[in-house]
């Protein structure tokens, strides 16, 4: 049975049998401290503010039988596959690779697979019926399973979350729009290491061009879950913590 829930730029339907849940590169290196982006001065208060939301939205997602589809962006040990000494990939992943002492004690290495670093986060572990595909561009669909899972499972609607807003979550649904599928963000499960004005303005261009913009209140309403606490939806030129101070109020 197809829901209606309220999103901008308009109220967009959705059938749970043809929906699932992608979440986008949540990994230590991203979003816990000791991670690649915390070493590197990075402010990750912001990505981290989405874990609650999103666990939130995973776990009713499972209960109305929704896939859950993680995306875990990582390179091989001997980084064979950064692209050319000349591409712009390699040339933008100036630490990867990076040896590290992860927080556990183990030896880490930023953004390579396998290791503490591209480790999803523990507090949005992935469960057994889950599935995990793992990426090396910032788009989920650039050479990986994600499109022919997808299809099999019968998904038309993909519920996004995860980081960041304006690089690899903007970068997979732009991709996922043009394989016609029907991208609907959650603007309080995503976040800008870059600040809330590169967030607000990629989730505009989303809403104008490429899907749906909402947030997970108005997705746990029609999945029948209790959105607690509430948090008014974000609205462009509000910033997460603008909305939160309102629901204080």
């Amino acid at each position: 049975m197809s829901h209606t829930v309220e999103a901008r730029p308009e109220p967009v339907a959705l059938d749970p049998a043809s929906t699932a849940v992608l979440v986008v590169d949540m990994q230590n290196d991203f979003a816990a401290a000791g991670g690649g982006v915390d070493l590197g001065g990075g402010d990750i208060s912001l990505i981290r503010a989405t874990i609650a939301p999103v666990a939130r939205v995973l776990s009713a997602a499972r209960g109305a039988g929704l896939p859950v589809v993680y995306l875990q962006h990582g390179y091989l040990p001997d980084l064979s596959d950064l692209g050319p000494e000349d591409s712009k990939n390699r040339l933008v992943h100036t630490s990867v690779g990076r040896t590290v002492t992860a927080p556990d004690g183990t030896e880490g290495r930023v953004l390579v697979r396998d290791t503490w670093n591209t480790r999803i986060l523990p507090e949005l572990s992935p469960e057994p019926a889950d599935l995990v595909i793992g990426k090396n561009r910032f788009s989920g669909f650039h050479d990986t399973e994600l499109d022919p899972t997808l299809r099999r499972l019968g998904v038309r609607t993909l519920v996004v979350t995860g980081c960041t807003t304006s690089v690899c979550v903007e970068s997979t649904v732009r991709d996922a729009m043009f394989r016609d599928y029907r991208p609907i963000v959650l603007s309080d499960c995503v976040a800008e290491i870059q600040g809330p004005a590169h967030h607000e303005s990629t989730l505009t261009l989303i809403e104008r061009l490429f899907g749906w913009v909402t947030d997970s209140t108005a997705l746990l309403r029609v999945l029948g879950a209790r959105p607690t606490p509430h948090v008014p939806p974000i609205t462009a030129g509000q910033d997460a913590q603008e909305a939160a101070a309102d629901a204080r109020r």
